[in-house]
């Protein structure tokens, strides 16, 4: 057996970031987590912010304690995060204030701004991207309509894994698979769209070269690696989207499935080796980002178990402080099918009190309100896997085929009624697993670029060799869930969802 490879993958979400430990002996993959910290927006007067600084101290912190237990000779470092926000950087490289979070209700309005320019139509002809209003674009957009200094002075933008790389590296660079996020990107040209951005008097000078997953970046500046106690450790830049390292753990053998990353969102979709922008992909609001080795993640996201948490956080504020698993116990004994929500309403975004906006939007779509706290994260859950379902519906469109295996990856997979639940919802096998997706592709990405691994295929067969997984086989009680069903389709149609 080979000497055991260490890789550090530094994943960072919404809620939380981590440093994580691969050792990999060129047949199996094992983790361990060296440090965890928090994150979350900042609120200062009307704008959300990221605390980046904060984030890259914790960062160093991870790295440092890192060295410390599993030695100075790291064979790799890579980073991933959320998509779509970013740093602007200004002359000598001086971060020009706090990168804002997607969440900021700046963003609001700049969707229809841009279409007043550039047909929507057109807008996803070019980029194939889903239409969300904390696309980078609709940002960019929103500091050009206020005229922000910030903008003016920009002289390059780094997607939020390429700034902590460039402050680990010195070297600025795009990674492909986040470049994807941002709808500033053609994925037909393989480049950016410099001549939307042009129509959209967005400037271009300010984007970096793009450089395909697994890539090595640089190696850490010796000002970082004096701090940490090591060496010049190599820099790679695995599938930096946070869900483009998670599709790499997708644990499939075979082309028939489907994925869903489980997490605050769903991304829900299929790989695909080319862009799918046509009419139907554009009528379902579906969005072609990139993944591992140059393919294509054609997905939908959804609004996720941020509906769980908010619900969570919400009840907290009460004086209520419940566990995961104690709300999922609560759901599994509510009554089936009570209420069910649209996860993707635009009053679920960014509300100040999720349960109550949920009542809201039952009374408005005429059905009872749900029962309590059991009642309420039931409704979440089922609502979620319908929402499933209908993404399963146009996907299996798109591809022409029925599609037999769901993978579920991700901290959702920890949730067992949710995933019964999506077995349920869609009459199909559930394959759940890994929980620690996105960091297992980060690794697996970086032990590419170093050489390691040859293949996305072989990439999966680690995993399977590595981790441990749960299958879940659909009710064969179709009746009920087929009108929960026509249900959540009429609750489409009364508001008015489109996609």
């Amino acid at each position: 057996m080979a000497a055991e490879a260490k890789f550090l993958a530094f994943d960072l979400g919404a809620e939380s970031g981590r440093g994580v430990v691969g050792g990999f002996d060129g047949e199996r993959l094992r983790l361990e987590d060296v440090h965890r910290f928090p994150n979350g927006p900042i609120r200062l007067l009307d704008t959300l912010y990221w605390d980046a600084l904060r984030l890259f101290s914790e960062m160093k912190r991870a790295l440092g304690m890192a060295v410390s237990t599993h030695g100075k000779d790291l064979a790799a470092i890579g980073v991933d995060t959320w998509g779509v926000d970013f740093g602007l950087l200004g002359h000598g490289d001086v971060l020009l204030g706090n990168p804002r979070h997607y969440r900021d209700p700046g963003n609001e309005g700049m969707m229809e701004a841009a279409f007043r320019t550039v047909p929507r139509d057109r807008l996803f002809d070019v980029t194939g991207i889903q239409f969300l209003q904390f696309n980078t674009l609709f940002q960019l957009l929103a500091l050009k309509e206020r005229r922000s200094p910030l903008l003016e002075r920009a002289e390059t933008l780094l997607m939020m894994p390429d700034l902590f790389t460039f402050w680990f590296t010195g070297q600025k660079a795009t990674e492909f698979s986040i470049a994807t996020t941002t709808q500033c990107y053609d994925p037909r040209q393989r480049a950016w769209a410099t001549d939307l951005l042009r129509q959209l008097d967005l400037p271009t000078h300010i984007f970096t070269d793009i450089v395909p997953t697994a890539t090595p970046i640089g190696t850490l500046r010796p000002d970082i690696a004096e701090e940490a106690g090591c060496g010049p450790i190599p820099v790679v830049a695995p599938a930096e989207h946070d869900t483009g390292s998670a599709v790499v753990a997708v644990p499939a053998s075979t082309p028939d499935y489907a994925y869903i990353s489980s997490g605050t969102w769903s991304l829900m979709g299929i790989e695909s080796p080319e862009p799918q922008i046509d009419a139907r992909t554009r009528s379902a609001n579906f969005t072609n980002e990139g993944g591992a080795c140059g393919t294509i993640r054609l997905l939908k996201n959804i609004m996720g178990l941020w509906l769980v948490q908010e619900c969570r956080r919400a009840w907290a504020r009460q004086g209520n402080d419940y566990s995961y698993a104690d709300l999922t116990e609560r759901a599994a004994q509510a009554p089936p099918f009570a209420a069910l929500i649209e996860p993707d309403d635009p009053a679920f975004l960014l509300p100040a009190d999720m349960p109550a906006e949920i009542r809201r939007f039952c009374a408005r779509t005429r059905q009872p309100e749900p029962d309590g706290v059991g009642g309420t994260v039931r409704c979440c859950l089922e609502s979620l896997t319908l929402k499933y379902r209908w993404v399963l519906e146009r996907l299996e469109e798109i591809r022409g085929k029925r599609i037999e295996t769901i993978h579920i990856v991700g901290g959702g997979t920890q949730n067992h009624l949710l995933c019964q639940l999506t077995a349920d919802a869609t009459g199909r096998a559930v394959v759940a697993g890994p929980v620690e997706a996105t960091a297992i592709g980060n690794v697996l990405m970086q032990a590419m670029g170093r050489g390691h691994i040859g293949s996305l295929e072989q990439a999966r067969e680690i995993v399977r060799a590595s981790f441990d997984l749960v299958s879940y086989t659909p009710s064969p009680d179709r009746a009920a869930w087929d009108a929960a069903y026509d249900h959540y389709l009429r609750i489409r149609t009364q508001i008015g969802l489109n996609d």
